[in-house]
């Protein structure tokens, strides 16, 4: 099993703080090594990167992260950044034969939820998404988050930002399978934008999008997507606590 960062976007609410987001430090670690880590924790062979924004710098500083956290690294530059996130998830898709893991670089995970989370696949899934229950989570912004309705079994129904209805909280961690990008082809085709979502919904409405459920242990639960300046300081603050192994040294 590889992994997948997409790390193509602009973050303009972290522009302020940082010419790149995926390179913006979280307590002197930055976010992009924060997610290597992860993947290499989950067990995974190696990572693509997707990167697109500020492409040059990221992958100037990838071999000597590869190096540092002790995983193969490769770069997958996506033709157009401005485009949604599932273009992105399209383009690394194409360096991975496989299940992989799929996650976004402006979010960190406690070590556990990616560990247990590669642990979830199955013939019934064409996808499974990390979900929280916590949706009032003070750790959550509530204007930018990815909802999600679940039916019955706990698979997805309905997913977006806008949903009208919710039951659950997208965390932006994924165990993809290949047809993860085939159907965000799908979307595109039918003409949408092309965003993760959309492709997710497709799997949904065919009953093989599955959620996986992180719990709500204060330690083996915590994540945050770290996407404005208020984000990061609290990311600041806790990340050394609940990542406590990836601030060593």
């Amino acid at each position: 099993m590889d992994a997948l960062i997409i790390a193509a976007g602009y973050g303009s609410r972290l522009a302020d703080i940082s010419p790149s987001k995926p390179l913006t430090p979280i307590a002197g670690v930055p976010l992009i090594e924060l997610g290597l880590r992860n993947a290499k924790a989950a067990g995974a062979g190696k990572v693509v990167v997707v990167t697109g924004h500020a492409a040059e710098r990221i992958e100037s500083v990838l071999p000597a992260l590869s190096a540092r956290v002790g995983i193969p690294v490769e770069a997958a530059r996506t033709d157009d950044w401005s485009k949604p996130n599932g273009w992105s998830v399209m383009a690394g898709a194409e360096r991975i034969a496989g299940d992989y893991l799929l996650m976004m670089a402006d979010h960190i995970f406690a070590p556990s939820i990616l560990q247990r989370l590669a642990r979830q696949g199955g013939p019934t899934r064409g996808v499974t998404l990390a979900i929280d229950r916590r949706i009032d989570s003070p750790l959550i912004d509530p204007d930018d988050a990815t909802w999600v309705q679940r039916d019955d079994r706990g698979f997805i129904r309905a997913i977006g930002k806008t949903i009208p209805s919710y039951d659950v909280v997208d965390c932006g961690a994924f165990l993809a399978t290949p047809e993860l990008a085939l159907a965000i082809g799908e979307a595109i085709a039918g003409g949408k934008a092309g965003s993760l979502s959309e492709g997710m919904q497709v799997l949904a409405d065919r009953g093989r999008a599955a959620t996986f459920d992180i719990g709500d242990d204060e330690n083996d639960a915590w994540w945050m997507d770290v996407d404005d300046p208020r984000a990061h300081a609290l990311a600041e603050a806790l990340a050394p606590k609940f990542l406590s192994e990836y601030f060593v040294g």
